[in-house]
């Protein structure tokens, strides 16, 4: 303060002093020394408010930043648990369908050997019904034919004799 008041005694009284780099030195040093004296309770507050806050985001962003790391991990196991479920559920599909398959095939076959045995047996049965039908056909024309010939080869009185025989032979066994 003495060179203040030394400056300003010397140029007798307050005046603008041409000497810039000195009084700049002088003024700064008065605003620095006011500011300190009545800001810092001020300016502290703010300062140490401004602090305050800073921490509280800070351990708001780590909480946030370990909780997310939870659950990630927490995610990347559900995500490893999925993808086993998912490989097991495929195996088993996979072992179905060739059980299935496997099935289908043994069913196709027995029904293929069935269908033989079936067709099989229908021809047996229309190759014995085929050959019934033949035998009375034979029969049937060997009998009239039987009859035919015997129409024309004998008289009257010779088909009484053969019934007359027949009779007697019938008569006879009794």
């Amino acid at each position: 303060m003495e060179t203040f008041v030394w400056l300003a005694e010397a140029e007798g009284g307050f005046a603008f002093n041409p000497d810039l780099l000195g009084s700049n030195l002088i003024n700064l040093i008065i605003v620095i020394g006011v500011l300190y004296y009545f800001g810092r309770g001020f300016l502290g507050k703010i300062l140490s408010e401004r602090r305050n806050t800073i921490e509280t985001e800070i351990r708001d962003a780590e909480q946030k930043a370990s909780k997310a790391e939870a659950e990630l991990k927490t995610a990347q196991a559900n995500l490893e648990q999925a993808q086993a479920q998912a490989e097991r559920i495929l195996a088993e599909a996979k072992q179905r369908a060739e059980a299935v398959k496997t099935q289908i095939q043994d069913e196709t076959r027995a029904e293929i050997e069935r269908l033989k045995a079936s067709s099989a047996q229908e021809l047996q049965s229309d190759e014995s019904r085929a050959m019934a039908q033949l035998r009375q056909r034979a029969v049937e024309l060997a009998v009239e034919e039987a009859q035919t010939y015997l129409r024309d080869r004998l008289d009257a009185e010779a088909q009484q004799k053969i019934i007359d025989r027949s009779i007697s032979l019938i008569g006879g066994q009794r």
